[in-house]
Protein backbone atom coordinates (compact mmCIF):
# COMPACT_ATOMS: atom_id res chain seq x y z
CA UNK A 1 0.00 0.00 0.00
CA UNK A 2 1.57 3.46 -1.14
CA UNK A 3 1.31 6.51 0.86
CA UNK A 4 -1.58 9.08 1.48
CA UNK A 5 -3.13 11.10 -1.58
CA UNK A 6 -4.02 13.47 0.38
CA UNK A 7 -2.43 15.24 3.45
CA UNK A 8 -5.32 17.02 6.12
CA UNK A 9 -3.66 19.39 8.60
CA UNK A 10 -5.61 21.11 11.43
CA UNK A 11 -3.98 24.21 13.25
CA UNK A 12 -5.09 22.72 16.35
CA UNK A 13 -6.30 25.50 19.12
CA UNK A 14 -7.42 24.82 22.29
CA UNK A 15 -9.79 27.17 21.62
CA UNK A 16 -11.35 25.20 18.64
CA UNK A 17 -11.15 22.02 18.89
CA UNK A 18 -15.22 21.57 19.30
CA UNK A 19 -15.51 22.46 15.75
CA UNK A 20 -12.46 20.11 15.11
CA UNK A 21 -13.42 17.38 16.73
CA UNK A 22 -16.97 17.42 15.05
CA UNK A 23 -15.43 17.66 11.24
CA UNK A 24 -13.26 14.37 11.95
CA UNK A 25 -16.54 12.77 13.77
CA UNK A 26 -17.65 13.18 10.49
CA UNK A 27 -14.40 12.10 8.37
CA UNK A 28 -14.19 8.94 10.82
CA UNK A 29 -16.98 7.31 9.59
CA UNK A 30 -17.19 8.70 6.18
CA UNK A 31 -16.48 5.98 3.13
CA UNK A 32 -13.87 7.49 0.34
CA UNK A 33 -11.43 6.38 -1.93
CA UNK A 34 -9.33 9.10 -1.40
CA UNK A 35 -6.10 7.81 1.20
CA UNK A 36 -5.78 10.22 3.79
CA UNK A 37 -4.02 11.12 6.69
CA UNK A 38 -4.77 13.25 9.57
CA UNK A 39 -2.42 15.70 11.24
CA UNK A 40 -2.24 17.63 14.18
CA UNK A 41 -0.64 20.87 13.91
CA UNK A 42 -1.12 22.77 18.01
CA UNK A 43 1.69 25.18 17.19
CA UNK A 44 3.16 27.50 14.41
CA UNK A 45 6.12 25.77 14.00
CA UNK A 46 4.70 22.24 14.41
CA UNK A 47 1.90 23.36 11.44
CA UNK A 48 4.63 23.99 9.40
CA UNK A 49 6.78 21.19 9.85
CA UNK A 50 3.39 19.16 9.51
CA UNK A 51 3.55 20.72 5.91
CA UNK A 52 6.82 20.42 5.00
CA UNK A 53 6.86 16.36 5.85
CA UNK A 54 3.69 16.33 3.66
CA UNK A 55 6.14 16.74 0.71
CA UNK A 56 4.40 17.13 -2.70
CA UNK A 57 1.11 15.41 -1.46
CA UNK A 58 -1.86 17.57 -1.46
CA UNK A 59 -1.66 18.77 1.81
CA UNK A 60 -5.36 20.59 3.26
CA UNK A 61 -4.80 22.41 6.14
CA UNK A 62 -7.99 23.31 8.45
CA UNK A 63 -8.60 26.55 10.26
CA UNK A 64 -11.34 27.36 12.45
CA UNK A 65 -11.62 30.66 14.25
CA UNK A 66 -14.48 33.05 16.10
CA UNK A 67 -14.44 36.58 14.48
CA UNK A 68 -12.45 37.98 17.47
CA UNK A 69 -9.16 35.97 16.38
CA UNK A 70 -9.41 36.67 12.85
CA UNK A 71 -6.41 39.14 12.64
CA UNK A 72 -4.46 37.09 14.73
CA UNK A 73 -5.13 34.18 12.73
CA UNK A 74 -4.21 35.75 9.76
CA UNK A 75 -0.68 36.99 11.07
CA UNK A 76 -0.60 33.22 12.15
CA UNK A 77 -1.31 32.05 8.90
CA UNK A 78 1.46 34.53 7.14
CA UNK A 79 4.22 32.67 9.02
CA UNK A 80 3.19 29.66 8.31
CA UNK A 81 3.67 30.27 4.82
CA UNK A 82 6.96 31.65 5.07
CA UNK A 83 7.95 28.57 7.04
CA UNK A 84 6.10 26.13 5.22
CA UNK A 85 4.27 26.88 1.55
CA UNK A 86 3.93 25.27 -1.97
CA UNK A 87 1.50 24.94 -4.99
CA UNK A 88 0.29 21.93 -3.80
CA UNK A 89 -0.68 23.62 -0.32
CA UNK A 90 -4.18 24.62 0.32
CA UNK A 91 -5.76 26.71 3.77
CA UNK A 92 -9.47 26.44 4.01
CA UNK A 93 -11.03 28.48 6.89
CA UNK A 94 -14.13 27.93 8.43
CA UNK A 95 -16.65 28.98 10.89
CA UNK A 96 -18.66 31.39 11.82
CA UNK A 97 -15.94 34.25 10.76
CA UNK A 98 -15.58 32.43 7.42
CA UNK A 99 -19.28 32.30 7.11
CA UNK A 100 -20.39 35.16 7.71
CA UNK A 101 -17.13 37.46 5.87
CA UNK A 102 -15.82 35.16 3.53
CA UNK A 103 -14.21 38.07 0.96
CA UNK A 104 -12.28 39.29 4.31
CA UNK A 105 -11.36 35.57 4.58
CA UNK A 106 -9.75 35.82 1.22
CA UNK A 107 -8.08 38.69 1.75
CA UNK A 108 -6.58 38.03 4.77
CA UNK A 109 -4.98 34.79 2.68
CA UNK A 110 -6.55 31.83 2.72
CA UNK A 111 -7.51 29.93 -0.57
CA UNK A 112 -10.90 29.14 0.74
CA UNK A 113 -13.16 29.75 3.01
CA UNK A 114 -15.88 27.33 3.98
CA UNK A 115 -19.63 29.11 3.90
CA UNK A 116 -22.01 27.46 6.44
CA UNK A 117 -21.78 23.94 8.44
CA UNK A 118 -18.95 21.96 7.55
CA UNK A 119 -19.25 18.52 7.75
CA UNK A 120 -20.65 17.91 4.60
CA UNK A 121 -17.82 20.59 2.73
CA UNK A 122 -15.20 18.38 3.83
CA UNK A 123 -15.79 14.93 3.33
CA UNK A 124 -16.70 16.22 -0.48
CA UNK A 125 -13.21 18.05 -0.83
CA UNK A 126 -11.64 14.74 0.66
CA UNK A 127 -13.53 12.46 -2.16
CA UNK A 128 -12.52 15.19 -4.55
CA UNK A 129 -8.47 14.91 -3.04
CA UNK A 130 -9.30 19.02 -2.16
CA UNK A 131 -10.25 20.13 -5.92
CA UNK A 132 -13.06 22.97 -5.10
CA UNK A 133 -14.91 22.73 -8.11
CA UNK A 134 -18.43 21.92 -7.77
CA UNK A 135 -18.42 21.92 -4.49
CA UNK A 136 -20.81 23.77 -2.26
CA UNK A 137 -20.56 25.70 1.00
CA UNK A 138 -16.86 27.25 -0.36
CA UNK A 139 -15.87 30.53 -1.70
CA UNK A 140 -12.33 31.14 -3.22
CA UNK A 141 -11.19 33.17 -6.56
CA UNK A 142 -10.83 31.47 -9.66
CA UNK A 143 -7.70 32.26 -11.78
CA UNK A 144 -9.08 35.58 -12.91
CA UNK A 145 -9.06 36.27 -9.30
CA UNK A 146 -12.80 36.87 -8.98
CA UNK A 147 -14.37 35.39 -5.88
CA UNK A 148 -16.47 32.16 -6.95
CA UNK A 149 -19.24 31.27 -4.03
CA UNK A 150 -20.55 28.30 -4.12
CA UNK A 151 -23.53 29.05 -1.65
CA UNK A 152 -23.72 27.33 2.01
CA UNK A 153 -23.20 24.14 2.50
CA UNK A 154 -26.45 22.01 3.00
CA UNK A 155 -27.70 21.65 6.39
CA UNK A 156 -27.93 17.92 7.88
CA UNK A 157 -29.85 16.55 10.10
CA UNK A 158 -27.34 16.68 13.57
CA UNK A 159 -28.23 12.64 14.31
CA UNK A 160 -26.25 11.89 10.52
CA UNK A 161 -22.90 12.77 12.44
CA UNK A 162 -20.73 11.81 15.36
CA UNK A 163 -20.25 14.90 17.63
CA UNK A 164 -16.89 14.38 18.72
CA UNK A 165 -14.51 12.13 16.44
CA UNK A 166 -13.94 8.46 18.11
CA UNK A 167 -11.28 7.51 15.42
CA UNK A 168 -8.82 9.76 16.73
CA UNK A 169 -10.03 9.46 20.35
CA UNK A 170 -11.08 13.16 20.44
CA UNK A 171 -13.86 14.46 22.67
CA UNK A 172 -15.73 17.71 23.58
CA UNK A 173 -19.05 18.62 25.31
CA UNK A 174 -21.66 17.09 23.14
CA UNK A 175 -23.72 19.52 20.69
CA UNK A 176 -27.45 18.57 21.16
CA UNK A 177 -29.13 21.29 19.65
CA UNK A 178 -27.73 23.87 16.55
CA UNK A 179 -29.32 27.21 15.66
CA UNK A 180 -31.26 29.24 17.58
CA UNK A 181 -35.46 30.84 16.82
CA UNK A 182 -34.77 33.45 19.11
CA UNK A 183 -32.27 35.69 16.69
CA UNK A 184 -30.97 37.90 18.64
CA UNK A 185 -28.95 41.03 17.10
CA UNK A 186 -25.75 40.66 18.80
CA UNK A 187 -25.66 36.79 18.04
CA UNK A 188 -23.62 34.69 15.25
CA UNK A 189 -25.78 31.42 15.98
CA UNK A 190 -28.96 32.18 14.25
CA UNK A 191 -27.11 33.32 11.04
CA UNK A 192 -24.83 30.55 11.19
CA UNK A 193 -27.13 27.80 11.64
CA UNK A 194 -30.19 29.35 11.07
CA UNK A 195 -33.14 30.56 13.23
CA UNK A 196 -34.40 28.17 14.50
CA UNK A 197 -33.94 24.25 16.25
CA UNK A 198 -32.18 21.29 15.39
CA UNK A 199 -31.80 18.90 17.81
CA UNK A 200 -30.07 15.59 18.40
CA UNK A 201 -32.18 12.97 19.26
CA UNK A 202 -32.21 11.24 22.77
CA UNK A 203 -31.02 7.94 21.30
CA UNK A 204 -28.31 9.54 19.21
CA UNK A 205 -27.17 11.17 22.36
CA UNK A 206 -27.26 8.42 24.64
CA UNK A 207 -25.47 6.57 21.63
CA UNK A 208 -22.39 9.46 22.78
CA UNK A 209 -22.73 8.50 26.05
CA UNK A 210 -22.12 4.77 26.12
CA UNK A 211 -19.44 5.83 24.17
CA UNK A 212 -17.63 8.19 26.55
CA UNK A 213 -18.26 5.73 29.67
CA UNK A 214 -16.92 2.72 27.69
CA UNK A 215 -13.87 4.93 27.47
CA UNK A 216 -13.73 6.02 30.84
CA UNK A 217 -14.92 9.38 30.32
CA UNK A 218 -16.95 10.93 33.29
CA UNK A 219 -18.56 13.86 32.68
CA UNK A 220 -21.02 14.89 30.35
CA UNK A 221 -22.13 18.11 29.35
CA UNK A 222 -24.01 20.03 26.23
CA UNK A 223 -23.16 22.53 23.70
CA UNK A 224 -26.31 24.73 22.84
CA UNK A 225 -27.51 28.03 22.59
CA UNK A 226 -30.17 27.56 25.17
CA UNK A 227 -30.44 24.61 27.04
CA UNK A 228 -33.82 24.15 28.44
CA UNK A 229 -34.93 24.46 24.53
CA UNK A 230 -34.33 20.58 23.99
CA UNK A 231 -37.00 18.86 22.46
CA UNK A 232 -38.66 22.22 21.17
CA UNK A 233 -39.49 24.40 18.39
CA UNK A 234 -41.10 26.88 19.58
CA UNK A 235 -40.15 29.51 22.68
CA UNK A 236 -41.78 27.27 25.38
CA UNK A 237 -39.57 25.04 26.89
CA UNK A 238 -40.45 20.98 26.76
CA UNK A 239 -39.51 19.82 29.88
CA UNK A 240 -40.54 16.18 29.18
CA UNK A 241 -38.24 15.87 26.45
CA UNK A 242 -35.59 17.85 28.49
CA UNK A 243 -36.26 14.86 31.65
CA UNK A 244 -36.22 12.41 28.42
CA UNK A 245 -32.32 13.95 27.42
CA UNK A 246 -31.18 13.72 31.37
CA UNK A 247 -32.74 11.03 32.79
CA UNK A 248 -31.09 8.59 29.46
CA UNK A 249 -27.86 10.83 30.25
CA UNK A 250 -27.86 10.06 33.72
CA UNK A 251 -28.12 6.06 33.29
CA UNK A 252 -25.70 5.58 30.40
CA UNK A 253 -22.65 7.56 32.18
CA UNK A 254 -23.51 5.64 35.29
CA UNK A 255 -23.01 6.10 39.30
CA UNK A 256 -19.35 6.99 38.82
CA UNK A 257 -20.14 9.59 36.05
CA UNK A 258 -21.06 13.23 36.41
CA UNK A 259 -23.89 15.37 33.92
CA UNK A 260 -23.89 18.69 33.84
CA UNK A 261 -26.77 20.82 31.93
CA UNK A 262 -27.22 24.85 31.72
CA UNK A 263 -24.07 25.11 33.12
CA UNK A 264 -20.59 26.15 30.84
CA UNK A 265 -20.63 25.77 27.57
CA UNK A 266 -24.06 26.26 28.09
CA UNK A 267 -26.97 28.77 29.22
CA UNK A 268 -30.70 29.11 30.26
CA UNK A 269 -32.63 31.95 29.31
CA UNK A 270 -34.22 34.06 31.86
CA UNK A 271 -38.26 33.20 31.27
CA UNK A 272 -37.29 29.43 31.21
CA UNK A 273 -36.34 28.79 34.50
CA UNK A 274 -38.64 27.72 36.16
CA UNK A 275 -39.00 25.58 40.16
CA UNK A 276 -39.68 22.43 38.23
CA UNK A 277 -37.03 23.09 35.57
CA UNK A 278 -34.55 23.55 38.32
CA UNK A 279 -35.48 20.66 40.43
CA UNK A 280 -35.18 18.79 37.18
CA UNK A 281 -31.54 19.71 36.77
CA UNK A 282 -31.01 19.01 40.36
CA UNK A 283 -33.01 15.53 40.35
CA UNK A 284 -30.34 14.49 37.54
CA UNK A 285 -27.57 16.29 36.99
CA UNK A 286 -24.52 17.54 39.21
CA UNK A 287 -24.15 21.05 38.37
CA UNK A 288 -24.45 23.54 41.37
CA UNK A 289 -24.19 26.61 39.08
CA UNK A 290 -26.44 27.69 35.96
CA UNK A 291 -25.85 30.11 33.57
CA UNK A 292 -28.54 32.81 32.63
CA UNK A 293 -28.34 35.14 29.83
CA UNK A 294 -29.46 38.58 31.15
CA UNK A 295 -27.59 40.90 28.44
CA UNK A 296 -29.04 44.49 30.01
CA UNK A 297 -30.51 45.68 33.13
CA UNK A 298 -32.92 48.28 30.40
CA UNK A 299 -36.12 47.13 28.97
CA UNK A 300 -35.47 49.60 25.87
CA UNK A 301 -32.11 47.63 25.22
CA UNK A 302 -33.57 44.26 25.19
CA UNK A 303 -36.31 44.73 23.36
CA UNK A 304 -34.06 46.68 20.88
CA UNK A 305 -31.61 43.29 20.78
CA UNK A 306 -34.87 41.43 20.14
CA UNK A 307 -33.86 39.25 23.20
CA UNK A 308 -37.38 38.06 24.62
CA UNK A 309 -37.42 39.22 27.45
CA UNK A 310 -37.56 41.68 30.10
CA UNK A 311 -35.84 42.45 33.14
CA UNK A 312 -38.50 41.60 35.31
CA UNK A 313 -37.73 38.02 34.21
CA UNK A 314 -33.59 37.96 34.93
CA UNK A 315 -34.69 39.10 38.57
CA UNK A 316 -37.51 36.67 39.22
CA UNK A 317 -34.72 33.84 37.26
CA UNK A 318 -31.99 34.83 39.75
CA UNK A 319 -34.35 35.24 42.92
CA UNK A 320 -35.68 31.43 42.03
CA UNK A 321 -32.44 29.68 40.89
CA UNK A 322 -30.99 30.56 45.11
CA UNK A 323 -33.74 29.94 45.98
CA UNK A 324 -33.34 26.38 44.68
CA UNK A 325 -29.70 26.02 45.64
CA UNK A 326 -28.21 26.73 42.61
CA UNK A 327 -25.16 29.30 42.57
CA UNK A 328 -26.20 31.58 39.46
CA UNK A 329 -23.92 33.26 36.69
CA UNK A 330 -25.57 35.94 34.69
CA UNK A 331 -24.21 36.82 31.67
CA UNK A 332 -24.04 41.08 30.93
CA UNK A 333 -22.89 42.76 28.00
CA UNK A 334 -22.21 46.72 28.67
CA UNK A 335 -21.87 48.74 25.72
CA UNK A 336 -24.79 47.54 23.86
CA UNK A 337 -25.57 49.69 20.46
CA UNK A 338 -27.67 53.05 20.95
CA UNK A 339 -27.36 52.81 24.61
CA UNK A 340 -27.65 55.95 26.93
CA UNK A 341 -26.39 56.82 30.40
CA UNK A 342 -29.29 55.70 31.94
CA UNK A 343 -29.34 52.61 30.49
CA UNK A 344 -25.77 51.86 31.32
CA UNK A 345 -26.67 53.00 34.65
CA UNK A 346 -29.91 50.53 34.64
CA UNK A 347 -27.34 47.71 34.11
CA UNK A 348 -25.06 48.52 36.42
CA UNK A 349 -28.13 48.34 39.07
CA UNK A 350 -29.34 45.14 37.63
CA UNK A 351 -25.85 43.86 38.45
CA UNK A 352 -25.43 45.23 41.78
CA UNK A 353 -28.99 43.91 42.82
CA UNK A 354 -28.25 40.39 41.63
CA UNK A 355 -24.61 40.58 43.08
CA UNK A 356 -26.39 41.47 46.55
CA UNK A 357 -28.74 38.35 46.22
CA UNK A 358 -25.38 35.92 45.29
CA UNK A 359 -25.48 36.04 41.77
CA UNK A 360 -21.79 36.73 40.19
CA UNK A 361 -21.52 38.57 37.07
CA UNK A 362 -20.35 37.27 33.80
CA UNK A 363 -19.43 40.95 32.24
CA UNK A 364 -19.02 40.83 28.20
CA UNK A 365 -18.25 44.29 26.18
CA UNK A 366 -20.09 44.36 22.82
CA UNK A 367 -18.33 43.63 20.11
CA UNK A 368 -19.90 44.19 16.47
CA UNK A 369 -20.00 40.69 15.29
CA UNK A 370 -20.03 39.50 11.57
CA UNK A 371 -23.33 38.29 10.11
CA UNK A 372 -25.34 39.84 12.74
CA UNK A 373 -27.91 42.68 12.39
CA UNK A 374 -25.53 44.41 14.79
CA UNK A 375 -22.53 43.95 12.69
CA UNK A 376 -22.55 47.72 11.62
CA UNK A 377 -22.86 48.99 14.86
CA UNK A 378 -19.97 50.87 16.49
CA UNK A 379 -17.97 48.75 18.81
CA UNK A 380 -18.92 48.94 22.40
CA UNK A 381 -18.04 51.73 24.37
CA UNK A 382 -17.47 51.34 28.38
CA UNK A 383 -17.33 54.65 30.17
CA UNK A 384 -14.59 55.73 33.06
CA UNK A 385 -17.25 55.31 35.49
CA UNK A 386 -18.78 52.15 34.10
CA UNK A 387 -15.18 51.00 34.47
CA UNK A 388 -14.83 51.63 37.86
CA UNK A 389 -18.00 50.20 39.00
CA UNK A 390 -17.19 47.05 37.48
CA UNK A 391 -14.10 46.92 38.84
CA UNK A 392 -15.69 47.62 42.24
CA UNK A 393 -17.76 44.19 41.68
CA UNK A 394 -14.84 42.21 40.48
CA UNK A 395 -12.65 43.45 43.47
CA UNK A 396 -15.84 41.74 45.37
CA UNK A 397 -15.78 38.44 43.72
CA UNK A 398 -19.35 39.29 41.85
CA UNK A 399 -17.78 39.75 38.95
CA UNK A 400 -15.57 38.32 35.93
CA UNK A 401 -14.57 37.89 32.36
CA UNK A 402 -12.84 39.01 29.72
CA UNK A 403 -14.96 42.17 28.86
CA UNK A 404 -12.01 44.54 28.68
CA UNK A 405 -9.81 42.47 26.02
CA UNK A 406 -13.35 42.34 24.12
CA UNK A 407 -13.12 46.21 24.02
CA UNK A 408 -9.88 45.84 21.70
CA UNK A 409 -11.67 43.29 19.67
CA UNK A 410 -14.40 45.71 19.48
CA UNK A 411 -12.51 47.96 17.83
CA UNK A 412 -10.80 45.69 15.33
CA UNK A 413 -14.21 44.15 14.22
CA UNK A 414 -15.88 47.44 13.73
CA UNK A 415 -12.65 48.67 11.56
CA UNK A 416 -12.99 45.78 9.48
CA UNK A 417 -16.92 46.21 9.29
CA UNK A 418 -15.81 49.77 7.22
CA UNK A 419 -13.52 48.29 5.52
CA UNK A 420 -16.18 45.96 3.94
CA UNK A 421 -18.99 48.43 4.10
CA UNK A 422 -22.28 46.74 3.19
CA UNK A 423 -24.38 48.68 1.00
CA UNK A 424 -27.81 49.29 1.29
CA UNK A 425 -27.65 48.41 4.83
CA UNK A 426 -28.56 51.00 7.95
CA UNK A 427 -26.65 51.66 10.71
CA UNK A 428 -29.03 53.71 12.70
CA UNK A 429 -29.67 50.77 15.52
CA UNK A 430 -31.08 52.14 18.59
CA UNK A 431 -33.14 55.52 18.91
CA UNK A 432 -30.80 57.61 20.80
CA UNK A 433 -32.07 60.08 23.49
CA UNK A 434 -29.47 62.42 24.22
CA UNK A 435 -27.79 62.16 27.66
CA UNK A 436 -29.05 66.03 29.13
CA UNK A 437 -32.84 64.59 28.01
CA UNK A 438 -33.45 60.95 28.71
CA UNK A 439 -36.16 60.45 31.23
CA UNK A 440 -35.58 58.15 34.03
Amino acid sequence: MGGPEMVIVLRYRKAVTYGFHVLLGALGQHETVTQYEVRFGESIEETARHIREAGDVRTLVLWSFYSPDAAALAEELKQIRELADGPNVTHLAGGVHATAEPVQTLDAGWDLAAVGEGESTLLSLVDAKGDPTGITGLAYRDATGNVKRTGKARQRDLDDFPGFALKWDKFNALEITRGCVYACRFCQTPFMFSAKFRHRSVDNVRWHVDRMRARGLRDVRFITPTALSYGSQAEEPNLDAVEELLASCREGIGPNGRVFFGSFPSEIRPEHVSREALRLVKKYCDNNNIIVGAQSGSDRVLDAAKRGHGVEEVKRAVRVGIEEGFRINVDMIFGMPGENEDDVGDSLSLARELADLGARIHAHTFMPLPGTPWRDAPPGDVDPETIREVDRLSRRGALYGHWQKQRDHAVRLAAAAEAYPRPGRSRTILPQVSRTESPR
